[in-house]
């Protein structure tokens, strides 16, 4: 049953905006959230691509996601600290356990925001951590990062370290619209108030190169979506996958700024932080030719 996501049934969940205990998470226990105590939570924000709205600063401030994240964060007992400089990567990492990264493009330059870059030192830096054992959340265009070389509109064989670590590659996009998400596992953190599926008017990006080691945790059904990219079999938007000792995080949402104010994209993003600190469990077995067999199939080329 396909849900769509009323004020009477966000007052339900919980306040607005709220993800705690018996809300996002009605099955997580308080040893689970006291767990998640003195976490640290890097969010990384440059965008050598194009930028955002949702993480574009003004006079000094902090951005509408950073905001919201850093709130989330204090509400479950994590640190999180929102950064452009990509000079951070060239700094020990071990303070961090989690890497969330709301990035476009080749971080190694300067590009669209002219924000300081990471040096490509710091990208292998990266990378180590998370498979010596750290945590990586993306968002959206963090699969817009990094891109492997070659025509957009096919797979390629050598994919770029980044992209094989987040386990799935940004082809392209249409116009924003209503499409549905297809619940794959109910049990995963911040899944529960999702229902069997739910409709959400976004931004849906197509996707591509995928791990073949993803637990899929929503399928993007591409039935009746309008657009050239869209005219593919449904494929992967939320997974997750061991990467080395470390645990990786996808969504493609969160293009817009109503989708982070809407309480169930802030439960399973906050649901994928948790687990990729380590904080909460859940089976993720590999299961991506299990629920999107044809997910290779790629749209016509534009």
């Amino acid at each position: 049953m396909s849900q769509r996501w009323t004020r009477r049934e966000v007052v339900r969940w919980g306040i607005a905006g709220t993800v705690v205990l018996g809300s996002g998470f009605p099955m997580a226990s308080v040893l689970d959230l006291r767990a998640a105590e003195g976490k640290k939570v890097l969010f990384f924000t440059k965008s050598s691509g194009f930028e955002h709205s949702v993480i574009k600063r003004a006079d000094g401030q902090l951005s509408h996601a950073e905001k919201i994240l850093v709130e989330l964060g204090k509400k479950h007992g994590l640190e999180v600290t929102a950064t452009k400089d990509g000079t951070v990567f060239d700094k020990p990492l071990d303070q961090w356990d989690v890497f969330v990264f709301y990035t476009t493009g080749d971080l190694t330059q300067p590009g669209t925001d002219k924000q300081p870059p990471m040096s490509p030192r710091g990208k292998e830096a990266l990378l180590d951590a998370v498979h010596s054992g750290k945590g990586f959340v993306g968002s959206h265009c963090a699969s817009d990062t990094f891109h492997s070389k070659g025509p957009a509109f096919q797979n390629q064989e050598q994919k770029d370290p980044y992209i094989a670590m987040l386990g799935g590659e940004f082809i392209s996009h249409g116009r924003q619209q209503t499409a549905r998400m297809r619940v794959v596992n109910r049990h995963f953190p911040g899944m529960e108030m999702a229902g069997e599926s739910f409709e959400l008017f976004e931004e849906w990006y197509s996707l591509k190169n995928f791990a073949p080691d993803l637990h899929v945790l929503l399928v993007n059904e591409t039935e009746g979506m309008e657009g050239r990219d869209y005219q593919r079999p449904s494929f992967p938007a939320t997974w997750c996958r061991r990467h080395g000792h470390g645990r990786v995080f996808y969504t493609s949402m969160g293009h817009r700024e109503d989708v982070w104010t809407n309480p169930l994209f802030q439960a399973i993003l906050m649901g994928g932080i948790l687990w990729a600190a380590g904080v909460v469990e859940a089976q993720t077995p590999p299961n991506l030719r299990d629920v999107t067999p044809h997910a290779d199939q790629l749209p016509p080329a534009r």
